[in-house]
């Protein structure tokens, strides 16, 4: 997501902010990435592009705060009082600069100007805490992702604030990724005893311990993975020079150190948002207080309209985009001044702005699952269990309570075309798309444990239990990708035996999917294969730290390998 360095590795800018003490206090961990001192920020911002800089990365001072409103206490979004909204430098911000004239503050003749809102975007590279805002009024709505905004919340709380999120404003489409130049990785499994550059509790460091934890390494091999954190101060440029020096084995990255590593390491991507579509979103979360406000509800409601019209524009004209972020932004003039505005441009092709029918989809809202709900409860488990709270005891906050869906859902009733296409698939699977698609190697392959009775594949209670807690998420996680579903045993009984067994297993699985959860059976490859391929050695299971139980078990499991387009 996310955040895109310049200055800012912008999504490193994560770099952990976290805060660590409770009421406002600055936060140390994995926020700043995503901004670079503004004192420092242009020299800092050349530096970076040339893939010399530190930016991006936590300074450990505190966080500049823009300027208060001229005139406070004048309503909300007027001229007078603007909407302040803090961003960082990042490419999927660029339909709200847009939609205010490609200008920071609201342009004569804008999207915003014709709603009768007056907006005023403020760059945070050296991203402010949450609650520091809100208490100096410095902005009222704050980017952030889903999975970082599900470890913020609760601190937020803690400090006697709240947040809502309002709108998602942008979805990584292989904007983050693993990335490798070593040929023996192919897939996420073959990281176990590797090295793994990346910025600790980023979007991407979540992306990969979800992958890891998806995959079919033992126990074992899963802690054998040697993440490499890179210090908070050298940001995502210091991962790009870790890959590209061949100093790990591979690094954790997102745009534009992603496709500038790719280019310059001549490095392979294993695995990334392309494929898991649907596990990293932007968003917009506001004041709390500003948000119970009945008279600002129209405020709000042409705040996330300005931006969905924002969006329709930019995915319409692209070059317009391109301008609206140099014009705004130091980080991308000179990124752009670097590499050529179609680098800039090329960013686009890595993610999705997400518009009111993109909303109404990953939220949900048109009968599907709620994507975005679902990836809050998971990064909320992935970053408790990471330590990455200031407080492990911050209550957890449920999904639901985390975003208003008045705004959207409001922009939805009026718009008839948006809510047709929400309801349309996302993604349409073939035969001829999955082929293709499977003549490159499985990215990482999930060991589910389906039990059957004894020599038989029906479907139990339990075992449909287990496929929809286990299995759906993935298949939903991987929103975009073609999946090899296969029926596996152990080597109790005859090859042949287990050969079709194992089959029928995998037969019966692949038909509750697509009659219960409605996965299109394109894209899914049915096929059993008996003993022949062990995730565990039962001649040698203490070599994987297992029992021969236990090895057996694991052998026998119904395995789910993702294919990205």
């Amino acid at each position: 997501m996310s955040k895109y360095q310049a200055g800012p590795a912008a999504k490193g800018i994560f770099v952990v902010i976290i805060i660590a003490a409770l009421a406002a206090v600055g936060w140390n961990f994995f926020l700043k990435e995503r901004f670079a001192k503004k004192d420092a920020e242009q020299a800092q911002m050349a530096n970076a592009v040339s893939g010399t800089s530190n930016a991006g990365a936590y300074s450990g001072r505190a966080a500049a705060v823009p300027s208060v409103p001229a005139n406070p206490n004048a309503a909300l979004g007027t001229p007078g009082n603007p909407l302040k909204v803090s961003l960082v430098s990042f490419h999927g911000y660029a339909p709200g600069l847009l939609a205010n004239g490609n200008s920071l503050k609201t342009a004569a003749g804008s999207i915003y100007a014709r709603l009768g809102l007056s907006v005023e975007f403020v760059i945070n590279d050296d991203m402010p805490a949450m609650t520091t805002l809100f208490e100096s009024k410095a902005a009222q709505c704050v980017w952030r992702t889903s999975d970082f905004w599900a470890q913020e919340q609760p601190n937020l709380r803690n400090s006697g604030h709240d947040a809502k999120a309002v709108m998602l404003v942008d979805n990584t489409r292989g904007g983050d990724a693993i990335i490798t130049r070593d040929p023996s990785i192919k897939r996420v499994e073959d990281l176990a005893g590797k090295s793994v550059a990346l910025v600790q509790f980023t979007p991407s460091h979540g992306m990969l311990i979800d992958a890891i934890e998806n995959s079919s390494m033992t126990a074992r091999a899963k802690q054998q993975v040697k993440m490499v954190f890179i210090k908070p101060e050298e940001g995502t440029p210091g991962v790009r020079s870790a890959i590209v020096g061949g100093q790990v084995d591979a690094a954790v990255l997102w745009d534009p150190d992603l496709s500038l590593a790719i280019r310059d390491a001549k490095a392979n991507v294993i695995y990334s948002t392309k494929a898991a579509s649907n596990l990293i979103f932007d968003l917009m979360a506001c004041d709390q207080r500003e948000l119970n406000k009945p008279q600002n509800t129209d405020v709000f409601q042409k705040f996330v309209d300005g931006w969905m019209e924002g969006v329709e524009e930019a995915k319409a004209n692209p070059d317009r985009a391109v301008d609206a972020l140099v014009n705004t932004e130091e980080f991308f003039r000179v990124l752009a001044s670097k590499e050529g505005k179609p680098f800039v441009k090329g960013l686009f092709n890595n993610l999705l702005w997400t518009g009111l029918s993109d909303n109404a989809r990953i939220l949900g809202l048109a009968g599907d699952t709620n994507h975005y709900e679902r990836v809050y409860t998971r990064f909320d488990q992935i970053y408790r269990a990471a330590g990455a709270l200031a407080n492990p005891k911050s209550p957890v906050i449920s999904a639901q309570e985390s975003f208003d869906y008045r705004f959207i859902k409001a922009a939805l009733a009026r718009d008839t075309r948006a809510k047709e296409a929400a309801a349309r698939p996302a993604q349409t699977y073939t035969e001829q798309g999955r082929t293709e698609a499977m003549a490159a190697p499985a990215q990482v392959t999930k060991p589910v444990a389906v039990s059957f009775p004894s020599g038989a594949h029906e479907l139990s209670k339990k075992a449909q239990q287990v496929i929809d807690k286990e299995m759906v998420p993935f298949i939903e996680n991987n929103g975009s990708a073609y999946f090899e579903l296969s029926g596996n045993s152990d080597s109790v009984g005859s090859d042949a035996a287990n050969l079709v067994l194992s089959n029928q297993r995998a037969k019966a699985v692949a038909e509750y999917l697509e009659k219960q959860w409605e996965i299109p059976r394109a894209r899914l490859k049915v096929v059993g294969y008996g003993s022949s391929r062990p995730l565990c050695d039962e001649g040698n299971p203490a070599g994987a730290g297992m029992s021969l139980d236990e090895c057996r078990s694991l052998n026998r499991s119904t395995r789910l390998a993702v294919f990205g387009r």
